[in-house]
């Protein structure tokens, strides 16, 4: 319809028994558009909810090994953590360290949390390298197509 004062608006969408919403108020002039409002809301709500169920969220899983874990576990391990990965999650990998193991050799300590790494069959990317923490030494992997924040 062009530029209208607001009284020939309101009868405009009176006329046609609709609604007249503003679409952008900080405009100059004001955008605003004859329509029924319910409809409006309707298409917006089945918009998001679309949204909502494409959306996926991603959560950081954890899978947790010692120095003593036998070759079978790690190998059952890493293929959860690969299911994991698939997924699109993220997948903290903790070597836990009890007893004497906290006071080894640290080279020898990351070269078994290196290790299982590498037993893990889908293809990821390292998002924080190897660190030390109160129980042990973590790695954090996630999937590697995904771009880094």
């Amino acid at each position: 319809m062009g530029v209208v004062k607001l009284e020939a608006a309101l009868d405009a969408a009176k006329a046609a028994s609709l609604d007249l919403i503003e679409i952008s108020p900080g405009a100059t002039p004001p955008v605003a558009k004859i329509m029924d409002y319910g409809k409006f809301q309707y298409e917006q709500q089945k918009k998001d909810r679309e949204i909502r169920a494409k959306s996926h969220i991603t959560e950081t899983k954890s899978v947790q090994i010692e120095v003593g874990t036998g070759e079978n576990d790690l190998l059952r391990k890493a293929r959860q953590s690969a299911g994991w990965l698939k997924e699109g999650h993220r997948v903290r990998v903790e070597l836990f360290l009890k007893g004497r193991y906290k006071y080894m050799d640290e080279a020898f300590l990351k070269e078994r949390l290196n290790r299982f790494v590498l037993l893990v069959p889908e293809e990821y990317r390292i998002a924080e390298n190897v660190q030390r923490g109160p129980k042990g030494f973590t790695v954090i992997l996630e999937k590697a197509g995904k771009a880094k924040n």
